[in-house]
């Protein structure tokens, strides 16, 4: 397992071919890339922010949740902070286990806890200021499945 939590950049591309290079084992690995998008067409940045220390720590044990409920190789996740433009990875789940089914649902439960609980507030800047995103209802809800 491995969580990072970063500023820097990221190459989606790289990390899966590096993700689990020479298990032999697995038969399935799934990844995820959460990229910055402008919903409302105004978006010149978005700012994250975080806790260091504890926002790894949460990661962590949703991480090792998910190790608990699925057959798993090996699990990683990658988020960033600090200030990112539309079209910026923001974050990258990958996933691997002997069977896709298994990947897969661990990927998806991993998505969901990653948007709702982990400690990570955005901030959208435009040329009219900026706001804090809400959390939204939707996202608690997709929670709800993993009960």
């Amino acid at each position: 397992m491995r969580v990072l939590v970063q500023e820097a950049l990221f190459d989606a591309g790289a990390e899966l071919n590096a993700f689990a290079k020479g298990d032999t084992d697995i038969g399935a690995v799934v990844s995820f890339t959460g990229v910055t998008r402008d919903v409302s067409g105004g978006l010149s940045r978005m700012q994250i922010e975080h806790y260091p220390g504890m926002t790894e720590r949460a990661l962590t044990q949703i991480c090792e949740e998910a190790q608990t409920r699925w057959s798993l190789a090996d699990v990683l996740v990658i988020h960033r902070f600090g200030t990112m433009e539309p079209g910026d990875n923001i974050m990258m789940v990958a996933t691997a286990s002997r069977h896709r089914a298994d990947a897969f649902a661990a990927a998806e439960f991993l998505m969901d806890y990653l948007k709702s609980r982990a400690p990570f507030w955005k901030k959208e800047i435009t040329a009219d200021g900026s706001e804090w995103v809400a959390a939204k209802d939707s996202d608690e809800d997709a929670l709800d499945r993993w009960d």
